[in-house]
């Protein structure tokens, strides 16, 4: 499979691109998601630490991205060890992103996503079964109570992984950011990491099943510390964060940059988080 270089997506993939992706790629793919969700899930029987699980995570995601055919290179990959317990945030472009970041990240970690995931088969069942914490957007008192549940998980010494924008961007470009992150390293006063992805988007964007293979990054940040924040400054310390993700982006990507790179942060609610 030729690996095209980063830059806009086809609006329609040459021919022998599309025919080696459905006939290959994509079913390749979900036999691989199918296989590793049914090994997690038997593993899940015999321990409960989530230690197995999190590495048939990783080998799934690595061999996801073999499937892909689309190699990742880890930029700041120092960063990712300053601090044994932090919040680790990253735009939202693809699905292919939870691959990117169980293979990139070296060490076990829990998710905070949306709780509409967990009905999905073998994801859904890793997912439950290996202690994620899910977020319910439509409820705010079960929002209240997941964020809760996600600082018990940071206090205890496991770190946390968010996508704060709560959802793929449908145009590569970031989205408006949600609070929770800033909530809940806050409340359990350890730093934020921001992280960035580049090329997801253009590997398999939202609505689509076709793969087109280019060079991935993964751009990580210096950690921002919470201490001295004060829940009345989890708006500030959001701004903060989307203003770093959103250099990393911008200094990584194609994509010219917007003259402020400030994103725009949702207020309204600090449950609303995913």
């Amino acid at each position: 499979m030729i690996l095209h270089p980063l830059g806009p997506r086809p609006k329609k993939l040459p021919l022998a691109n599309r025919i080696f992706s459905n006939c290959i790629q994509a079913p390749a793919f979900f036999a691989a998601t199918a296989f590793f969700g049914s090994l997690s899930l038997l593993a899940s029987l015999f321990e409960k630490s989530g230690r197995v699980q999190h590495g048939i995570a990783q080998t799934w995601a690595r061999v996801s991205l073999w499937i892909s055919a689309a190699p990742v290179t880890v930029v700041g990959a120092e960063n990712l060890r300053k601090h044994k317990v932090a919040v680790y945030a990253c735009n939202h472009l693809s699905y292919m992103d939870t691959p990117v970041i169980f293979s990139s990240l070296p060490f076990q970690f829990r998710i905070v996503a949306r709780h509409d995931l967990w009905k999905l088969p073998f994801i859904g069942w890793h997912l439950r079964r290996s202690g994620q914490v899910a977020v319910n957007v439509k409820n705010p008192r079960a929002s209240i109570s997941s964020l809760s549940s996600a600082v018990r998980t940071l206090k205890s010494g496991m770190p946390l992984f968010i996508f704060p924008e709560g959802g793929r961007s449908e145009s590569g470009r970031l989205q408006p950011f949600l609070n929770g992150p800033a909530f809940m390293a806050i409340r359990a006063q350890v730093p934020i990491v921001p992280m960035a992805l580049i090329g997801t988007h253009e590997l398999l964007p939202i609505h689509t099943g076709q793969f087109y293979p280019v060079p991935v990054t993964l751009a990580v940040g210096e950690p921002i510390e919470t201490e001295g924040y004060s829940m009345r400054e989890i708006d500030q310390l959001t701004k903060r964060l989307s203003d770093e993700i959103c250099r990393l982006y911008y200094q990584h990507s194609y994509l010219l940059g917007p003259e402020s790179q400030s994103l725009e942060v949702i207020t309204e609610s600090p449950e609303s988080t995913i």
